[in-house]
């Protein structure tokens, strides 16, 4: 194992020599590890001492904390810099054909790369963070407790590793610097709103929640690493000379993927759908574990609340009569334009899901498709504590459209993780470009072929026959 890692770290030892030997990185690191501290320290003295004229020292509790995070992650934004220069501004400076010419395996050079984008950035957010808590602690007497240090440095941590991990990728992508700072938008933004939901649980003083935070970026950074070793390339990296963007060749790739062997329409559903299905068996047993995980976080969540069983007026589930079904008509039920916007929220909501797992390796879009369920068992949690049959509610409420949403919902989900796993893990060795279309093939041909039609049936379902099964069943 040892030997294995020793090369990567001669690529470490190198290249911090070379960020030690750089002002440019240098100045910024030593000014955000020295003076941000004292500034940060300065605003909350200020801070607590206008909220204590108030009476509101919650505020000044929680501020403290959320600053802390805040001195961490300014140092190791610059960790993000030194990525993107690692293999760009190799190639631009010509010195990246010694280096792939070594004896090393793709993965030591890609590991080496990134354990050097990441310990001096790293090293300097904890120094800012230490001398920051010094700094409280002499002017405040504030004591943080010891789980609370290691979740905001372990938050840091994985913060600076995901960061890197996707920078190091982009590097490696590119054949210029200022083309990987382009790209880099695409780590920022979604840091950025990590960064603003993190300040808000900090605020909240929601610890348990970041918690899970450091345990999703951790997962997030092993399908990075995993994805920039499984793309890495020497020889394309060398033979690269200038990025362009083949319009033809992406719809060539894509078009061949959809059509597949097919010569008809009757042998692209008998052929290529089965075949599609099969490939991507992995991907729904996973979508449906996590469509019953999310339900049943759902109930844990609804199980929760103080509510003593049997204190919710189970009456108000019997008033249901036939008046109800002129309300509904009101809202569009029993109507074709009802259908198609129901058919409409169902499609948009799956591509919204597809175009943010595209740029999440298909996390956040497994997550959205998980909202639905969620809100299922929390609902269903209700009811069982209303002393209600739960059966008959859900029964009344879900079914039978149900029947075709839940598995729409899991080909969709599947279709999004395909999307994630093929560019961690290709089954073919192909570029990202050609893992990114293929697998949006497969899911161009999942949804025309079966999802669209399932919610289409799901919306006649839920429109026309869902309510008259919720007074029948409800009713009195």
């Amino acid at each position: 194992m040892l030997d294995n890692i020793r090369p990567a770290l001669i690529i470490t030892r190198r290249e911090l020599r070379d960020q030690l030997r750089d002002w440019r990185i240098i100045l910024p690191i030593m000014l955000l590890t020295l003076l941000f501290p004292f500034l940060a320290n300065f605003t909350t003295q200020r801070v607590l001492g206008f909220v204590e004229k108030y009476g509101a020292n919650i505020i000044a509790e929680r501020f403290i904390p959320f600053l802390l995070m805040i001195v961490g992650f300014f140092p190791i934004t610059i960790s993000l810099v030194i990525a993107l220069e690692s293999f760009a501004g190799e190639s631009e400076r010509g010195s990246i054909e010694p280096l792939l010419s070594s004896p090393m395996t793709d993965t030591q050079l890609y590991l080496g790369k990134l354990l050097a984008s990441l310990l001096f950035p790293l090293t300097a957010a904890y120094l800012g963070m230490i001398v920051y808590l010094i700094g409280i602690y002499r002017s405040t007497d504030w004591k943080a407790e010891p789980m609370f240090l290691i979740l905001v440095f372990s938050l840091t941590a994985v913060q600076a590793l995901v960061m890197v991990s996707g920078a190091v990728v982009i590097s490696t992508q590119t054949t210029s610097v200022r083309a990987a700072n382009l790209l880099a938008s695409f780590i920022i933004i979604p840091v950025a709103i990590l960064i603003q939901a993190e300040s808000a649980m900090m605020l909240w003083a929601d610890y348990q929640i970041l918690w899970w935070a450091v345990l999703g970026l951790m997962i997030l950074a092993s399908l990075l690493i995993r994805m920039g070793i499984s793309h890495f390339n020497r020889e394309e990296l060398l033979g690269r000379e200038i990025d362009t963007l083949n319009l033809r060749w992406l719809w060539e790739v894509f078009r061949a993927e959809f059509v597949g062997q097919a010569q008809s329409v009757g042998e692209w559903y008998g052929r290529e759908i089965p075949r599609t299905i099969r490939r991507m068996a992995i991907p729904i047993f996973w979508m449906t574990l996590l469509l019953i995980t999310g339900t049943y976080m759902g109930a844990a969540l609804a199980n929760s609340i103080n509510i003593i069983p049997g204190s919710l007026p189970i009456d108000n589930l019997r008033i249901i009569d036939t008046q109800v079904l002129d309300q509904f008509r009101q809202l569009g039920f029993f109507s074709t334009s009802g259908v198609l916007t129901a058919w409409w929220h169902n499609l948009r909501a799956v591509m919204i899901a597809v175009l943010l797992g595209s740029f999440t390796l298909g996390v956040a879009g497994a997550l959205i498709l998980m909202l639905p369920m969620i809100i299922i068992g929390f609902f269903a949690g209700l009811v069982s504590l209303t002393g209600f049959s739960t059966i008959t509610v859900l029964t009344a409420t879900l079914m039978p459209h149900g029947i075709f949403e839940i598995p729409a919902l899991i080909l969709a989900g599947a279709c999004i993780l395909q999307v994630g796993a093929s560019l961690v893990t290709p089954y073919r060795k192909e570029t990202i470009g050609e893992s990114l279309m293929s697998s949006l093939a497969d899911w161009a041909k999942i949804t025309l072929a079966l999802v669209a039609p399932l919610f289409l049936g799901a919306a006649i379902l839920e429109v026309f026959i869902s309510p008259l099964l919720m007074v029948r069943l409800l009713g009195i």
